[in-house]
């Protein structure tokens, strides 16, 4: 376990060694133990396994940095414990609090988004890498981003590059802290933390039933969509076996090309597939031909009622509204109100009004 004295933003970066022990975590909690903020950030493998897996905990104390490995083997336990009762500084929370929940964490009461701070405080590119540049004149490479966090050993310049997503947070959480506050946009900012630590309570679950109709396939109708939802369910097959991500396998351009050339009668050919997974693939195919089309998908189209005239009017004047509201504020205008939360209200959607916080129905009037 070691920890670095935080330095001057514009210095050098140097990478730290992960902590990988039981001791070397107990040291972590107890020096972050005597913080009311906590800087936290999170690194996974999603872009080189199907089974994505919380590889890299990030943490920073003003005068500490840390590196905790959570594929160690080590309970995290000691470390959560103090986490769930501090305010955590996150930037972009809900990727980083849904990982550490598939681990046993149990998220704070309150946390401190930069990222969120940043959209309310009228900002336009608020990524931390953005801010970082914005704000203390860094570059941060890019070239640790699709790296492959749960090798080991991790490269000097992943552990440099994953040091930087938190060793910096607590200065810009002073800074628009300070901003926020004088714009008089604390409260807004609290209520959208808030809610941001409810949304990782529910979990994203893939619905294998309607994954397969990718981007492109919207079209696709009778034996095509057939053929298309076969091929999709044998690349989740072979992505499974092999922990890879899908996309391993095949593209999905690929993926919609090959359904709708074989449909058509003509061949295909992908170098990449040989052996026994070539094998399945055309056993796919022959499945999807030989499907009788009661089992083809069916495809249903969601009926909306088109708004009226008058609602139509409604909705122009509601966003007109919600654009002048926005430019006055210098705010994205989805912050004070997205476009389906602007028609649910003129249709009377029941759960459009729970989607609005306070200070936006404050601001709307309604």
């Amino acid at each position: 376990m070691s920890s670095s004295a935080s330095s001057s933003p514009l210095e050098n970066e140097i990478a730290i060694p992960l902590v990988d022990t039981a001791e070397g975590l107990s040291e972590v909690a107890a020096a972050a133990a005597g913080f009311d903020r906590i800087a936290v950030d999170t690194e996974a493998d999603s872009l080189h396994c199907y089974f994505e897996k919380l590889c890299l905990i990030q943490v920073s104390v003003p005068g500490g940095d840390w590196l905790v490995d959570p594929l160690a083997g080590v309970p995290m336990e000691p470390l959560f414990d103090v986490l769930s009762n501090k305010v955590l500084i996150l930037h972009g929370a809900d990727y980083d609090l849904r990982l550490m929940r598939r681990i046993g964490f149990q998220p704070p009461a309150r946390i401190f988004d930069t990222m969120i701070a940043a959209r309310l405080s009228g900002v336009e590119e608020f990524s931390l890498a953005a801010l970082l540049k914005r704000h203390f004149g860094l570059e941060i490479p890019k070239a640790s981003q699709k790296a492959n966090w749960a090798r080991r050993p991790l490269s000097p310049a992943m552990l440099a590059y994953a040091i930087n997503d938190t060793r910096h947070l607590h200065k810009l959480a002073e800074i628009y802290e300070g901003e926020l506050r004088s714009l008089g946009r604390w409260e807004w900012f609290e209520q959208m933390c808030d809610r941001a630590i409810r949304a990782t309570e529910n979990s994203k679950e893939k619905d294998t039933e309607a994954a397969w109709r990718i981007s492109g396939s919207g079209n696709l109708r009778g034996r095509t969509a057939a053929m298309l939802r076969e091929l999709w369910r044998w690349r989740d097959e072979e992505a499974r076996a092999v922990d890879r991500p899908p996309f391993h396998i095949l593209h999905n351009e690929q993926l919609l090309k090959a359904a709708l050339e074989l449909d058509a009668g003509r061949r295909v050919h992908f170098q990449h597939l040989r052996g026994n997974r070539l094998r399945r693939f055309e056993e796919a195919v022959e499945k999807a031909r030989a499907m009788p089309e009661t089992e083809w998908p069916v495809y249903v189209r969601v009926s909306r009622p088109r708004p009226t005239k008058e609602e139509e009017d409604r909705m122009k004047v509601l966003r007109a509204k919600r654009d002048e509201i926005a430019s006055r504020l210098k705010l994205d205008p989805s912050l004070v109100a997205p476009k389906a939360t602007i028609e649910g209200l003129v249709l009377r959607e029941a759960e459009t009004m729970e989607r609005l916080l306070p200070w936006q129905r404050e601001l709307l009037g309604i």
